[in-house]
Formats: structure tokens, C-alpha cells, sequence
């Protein structure tokens, strides 16, 4: 669920429905807007409100949350959000839908999650399946759950930075941000610097092996599609006697006085040719076959000379030439198994060689400005890490004096919370200090670590006055607390009652409370009962108004729903309650 990192873009819960969780068979809780109170009898199951609220928040689900003789607990949950924003976007990504709710800018989103007897988890979002780490991100965005657990999260260092930051307001996130990327920058300039310089013998070696390479291929300057060319080449040279065999005896065919009394092929063109010649003014269908006769007559003796320079172009002695045909085609053969594996692969080498040769023999000027730019940028990064400390430091103090004014108020007078900012010598991605939590338990008492300072009802307290303080610069959707009111009663019982329904004014309040003095400042009262049969027991949440919720108060009061004064007493703190709101 969310942590006080950063401002939620959430909505409210509608309605949580359960089912078969712990000792609840089957309940319907109606939430709403403002400040709900669920109360019971003691083992009636009211945690299971929070349980249930957890599973829609992606927490881990355990077999025994399912109720005996069940094969598996189920929950839902109607929210409303926004149509657009953070939620909304997380559910489309995820396969789900957001209804639209008539012309408003809020939808409808139906979270649910199931939980077998063997413990095995099915989380829905928004109509489809999805992975239960969805929920868990959704819930960063829509719900804040204080319980024994958070109690501990607020002992955390970090958690208490967070807190702070939280307070600080959108003016320290900005300068925060710029911080950051100084940070960022710094580390990754110092970072290309320790690279450069731990691996310089590295990179010395690259580069020698590097001008080898470069010569080599240079002393070759092979060219694209050479390999192939070479290999015509030397087929053709490998063949000559052949070639020169067939191109002969062609020509000769062709055309050529040496056939022993027989006419060549132009020979007999020609000769056709005039015997037709010689007849075809009788007959005009000979006209075409004449002309057919003399491009026959023509292109054949146009064949007989290209045979016969074909002829004249072969190198009748071409053994020097093949040696050397050869040895090249070896000399590229080892180029390509040392930087290929193909020529094309060698002269793609070559060509990225030369420049990353002159960045490797350029790697001393680039550490020199490397470590100008680190200086540099380290500068930055301790100046605006300063102004953040700085922006800390004042934010703490204002934090300190609001949460002391709330806690006199929440039966912890002479209480005083003080917010500590200690700058380190070491940067950080969130600056140099480091933020403590402490707690004077009384006028003139040492500042000592929440942890050791503070019981767990007191860190509850303490925790709803930073949320009431925080509420006012950040608010958040949907706060639920559990335990809030442990150890305390009478009027600071109705103090934190009051501040809860303050805290109610901007956000949705859900507060699990034995106290009355809590539950009558409540805008919405759910009561959750517990039923008994023999070794079975059921329970149910029912919405509480007129006397049914007079009868809750007066058994909170005294544990006799029926007792007159302790009706007229319930009266009498509900009224105190609505005029106090």
C-alpha cells in the first residue's frame, strides 16, 4: 500500500463485499466519503475488515485466512477514480476497464481477489485476470493502511525522510528533482572516468591490436564482391586452353574458308539469301522470309566476330597471371578468418576500426576532460545536495512544532516530536542526510529514537497527527487505521476522534476502534457481529444509524447496549461529536 513517498492519484471506496474470510461468512460493507468507523465485540472479526482490504491491495495471501470448512475466501472492491490519470492508465495496461460513471470525469473500478484452502491467489483488475503485483501498485496509488506493521515502517530512517519529504511540499520535490539529476549526472561521468581509467591497459592493447589490423587490411584495400571476381577469374584462367578450343572451333563453324569443300554458316545464309532474292518479285509472301534470311545473314556474321575477338582477348600463356589470382585470393581468405568471417565483415571492420582507434589514442585527453567534467559536476550536486539539507532542515522544524501541537491534543501532552536532520559526508541519490524521528516523552526529557521512545499506541498517535499535518500540503485518497486509539480513553479519546474526522475533510477516513469517544465523530458507523452456534461462529457487518447505532455506542461506553444512562450517555457523545465535526 502507499508509503508517504509521494502524493497518490487515487479515489474512495464505494463498498467492500467479503466472503468466507476468517470468521466473516459474508459480509457487505458500504463505505463512502468521510469517516467510517467499524466497531464489534472482541474476536468479531473486525480485523478481517483490514485483512480484506489488504488482499485488494496485492498483500500476501495466506491459507489461513479462509474460513473453516470453505474452499476459498473472497473479496471485492468498488472504487471511485478518476477516468484518466495513474490508476486508470495502470488498469488499461494491465487488460482491465474502468466504467465511466454517467458524464462525470470518475469511473468504476471492481478490484477482487480470491484465495483457495491451499493458498493459491487469483487477483482480478477491472474484468481480467492479472498478476497480484497489480493490485499491490494500484494500492501505492489509492489506499494508505497504519497498523502494527506501519508503526514499525515509521522506526525506519527512510521511512521517516519519506515523511518529511512528504511535508516539505511540491516546491522542495522540485528542487529535490533538479538535485537528483545533478546526482545522476555526477555518477555517470565518474563513472565513464573509473571505466576509462581502470581499463586503460585494456584499452592500450585494443588499440595495438587495432593498427595491426588496420594495416593489414590496408595493405590488402580488398574491395566489395571481390572474393567473387577472383573466383571468375581464376576459373577462367584455370580453363584457358579450353575456352580458346571451343571459341575456335565456333568460329570456324560460323564462318571460316577451312572446311574442306563444306560452306559455312554464313556461307549458306548467303546463299539462301540469293536464291530467293532472285525469285520473290513473283511471289510477295517470299518478302518476310527474305528479310527474315538477311538478319539471320547479318547476326551470325556479327557472332563470327565476336568469337574472333573473343578469341584475340584470351591470354593464351595466363600462368603468371593465375599464381597471382591465387595468391590474393589466399591473402583475403586469411583476412576474413581473422577479422570476417566474409570480405564484406573485413571491410565493416575497417571501417568502424578507424574511428574507435582514434577514441582509444585520444583516451588521455577524454580522462583529462573527464575529470574536469566530474569536478564540475560534483560541485553541483554539493551545492543544490546543500540547499536541499538546507530546505530539510527548516521543513523538520515547522513538522516538529505542528506534530507537538497535535500531540497535546492526543493524550500526549508534553509530548514533543523532534524531526532530526543529520547531513552526512557521503551523496546519496536523495542527498546527504539522514532523517530521524524523536520523541521528548515529556518537558525537559531526552529526544530518543521512536523505537526505543515509544509504545505502540504512541506511535499510532503519532502517527495519525503527521498524517493530519501532512493532509494539509498532500493530501491522500484513503487512509485506514487500525489500533489508532490503543492505550488511550476518555477525553483524549475524543481528541483523536476529532482529528480523524478533521482528517476526513479531504480524504476517506476507515478506522477500526473499540473506543466510542472514536466511533461517534464517524460519518458512517459499521458494526460487525458476531453470531454463535455451538462451535461455528459467523459474523456479519451491519450499517449502524438512529438508535441501532445509540445501542452500539452505549455497549462501547459501558457493555450494556440497554443500560438507560449508558444510552443517554451515547446520546449525549454523539451530539457532542456532530457539533465538534
Amino acid at each position: 500500500m502507499s508509503e508517504t513517498g509521494g502524493k497518490p492519484a487515487g479515489g474512495v471506496i464505494d463498498e467492500i463485499t467479503i466472503r468466507d474470510l476468517g470468521v466473516i461468512a459474508e459480509a457487505v460493507l458500504p463505505l463512502g466519503p468521510g469517516f467510517t468507523a467499524v466497531t464489534g465485540e472482541t474476536g468479531a472479526g473486525k480485523t478481517m475488515v483490514v485483512q480484506a482490504l489488504g488482499l485488494l491491495m496485492g498483500e500476501r495471501a495466506v491459507a489461513g485466512q479462509v474460513r473453516v470448512g470453505r474452499a476459498q475466501s473472497w473479496v471485492e472492491g468498488r472504487w471511485r477514480v478518476p477516468s484518466e490519470g495513474v490508476v486508470a492508465d495502470r488498469v488499461r495496461d494491465a487488460g482491465g476497464e474502468v466504467e465511466a460513471i454517467d458524464s462525470s470525469t470518475l469511473a468504476e473500478l471492481i478490484l477482487s481477489r480470491s484465495v483457495s484452502g491451499e493458498g493459491r491467489s487469483r487477483a482480478i483488475v477491472g474484468g481480467r485476470s492479472a498478476p497480484v503485483g497489480v493490485l499491490g501498485e494500484l494500492g501505492e496509488s489509492l489506499v494508505v493502511v497504519h497498523g502494527q506493521s506501519d508503526q514499525l515502517r515509521l522506526r525506519s530512517s527512510t521511512e521517516q525522510r519519506l515523511a518529511l519529504d512528504r511535508f516539505a511540499g511540491r516546491p522542495f520535490r522540485e528542487q529535490l528533482d533538479a538535485y537528483e539529476d545533478a546526482f545522476h549526472a555526477w555518477q555517470a561521468l565518474r563513472l565513464e572516468l573509473d571505466t576509462l581509467v581502470t581499463q586503460r591497459e585494456v584499452r592500450i592493447r585494443e588499440a595495438e591490436s587495432l593498427r595491426i589490423a588496420v594495416t593489414e587490411i590496408e595493405a590488402l584495400a580488398p574491395l566489395a564482391g571481390e572474393e567473387e571476381s577472383l573466383a571468375e577469374r581464376a576459373s577462367r584462367l584455370t580453363n584457358l586452353e579450353d575456352l580458346r578450343l571451343a571459341a575456335a572451333s565456333a568460329r570456324e563453324a560460323v564462318s571460316s574458308d577451312e572446311l574442306d569443300g563444306r560452306a559455312d554458316t554464313v556461307g549458306l545464309l548467303d546463299s539462301a539469301l540469293r536464291q530467293l532474292e532472285r525469285v520473290q518479285a513473283h511471289d510477295a509472301a517470299l518478302l518476310p522470309i527474305v528479310e527474315s534470311l538477311a538478319s539471320a545473314s547479318f547476326l551470325v556474321a556479327e557472332i563470327s566476330t565476336q568469337l574472333s575477338s573473343y578469341l584475340a582477348e584470351l591470354d593464351t600463356d595466363g600462368g603468371t597471371e593465375l599464381d597471382e589470382v591465387q595468391d590474393r585470393r589466399a591473402a583475403l581468405s586469411v583476412l576474413a578468418r581473422k577479422y570476417g568471417p566474409t570480405l564484406d565483415d573485413v571491410i565493416v571492420f575497417f571501417e568502424g576500426a578507424g574511428p574507435r582507434l582514434i577514441e582509444l589514442d585520444n583516451d588521455s585527453d577524454r580522462i583529462e576532460e573527464l575529470t574536469d567534467a566530474v569536478a564540475d559536476a560534483l560541485g553541483l550536486a554539493e551545492t543544490l545536495a546543500a540547499d536541499v539539507s538546507e530546505a530539510r532542515a527548516e521543513a523538520a522544524g515547522r513538522l516538529s512544532a505542528l506534530v507537538s501541537d497535535e500531540l497535546a491534543a492526543l493524550a500526549m501532552g508534553g509530548s514533543q516530536l523532534v524531526v532530526e536532520v543529520l547531513p552526512g559526508t557521503e551523496l546519496t541519490s536523495t542527498g546527504r542526510d539522514t532523517v530521524h524521528f524523536l520523541l521528548a516523552s515529556h518537558a525537559g526529557a531526552e529526544p530518543r529514537p521512536l523505537g526505543r521512545g515509544a509504545s505502540g499506541g504512541e506511535l499510532s498517535r503519532i502517527m495519525l497527527a503527521i498524517e493530519v499535518v501532512l493532509a494539509a500540503t498532500d493530501p491522500v485518497p484513503t487512509f485506514v487505521f487500525d489500533e489508532v486509539d490503543a492505550g488511550v480513553g476518555g477525553a483524549s479519546a475524543i481528541e483523536i476522534g476529532r482529528r480523524l474526522a478533521q482528517l476526513a475533510r479531504g480524504s476517506q477516513v476507515i478506522v477500526v476502534t473499540h473506543l466510542a469517544q472514536v466511533a461517534a465523530f464517524a460519518t458512517n458507523h459499521l458494526s460487525v457481529v458476531k453470531d454463535s452456534d455451538g462451535a461455528v461462529t459467523e459474523s456479519s457487518v451491519r450499517q449502524l444509524t438512529g438508535e441501532h447505532r445509540v445501542a452500539e455506542m452505549a455497549r462501547l461506553l459501558s457493555g450494556l447496549p440497554d443500560s438507560e444512562s449508558g444510552l443517554a450517555h451515547a446520546r449525549e457523545l454523539i451530539q457532542l461529536a456532530a457539533d465538534g465535526r
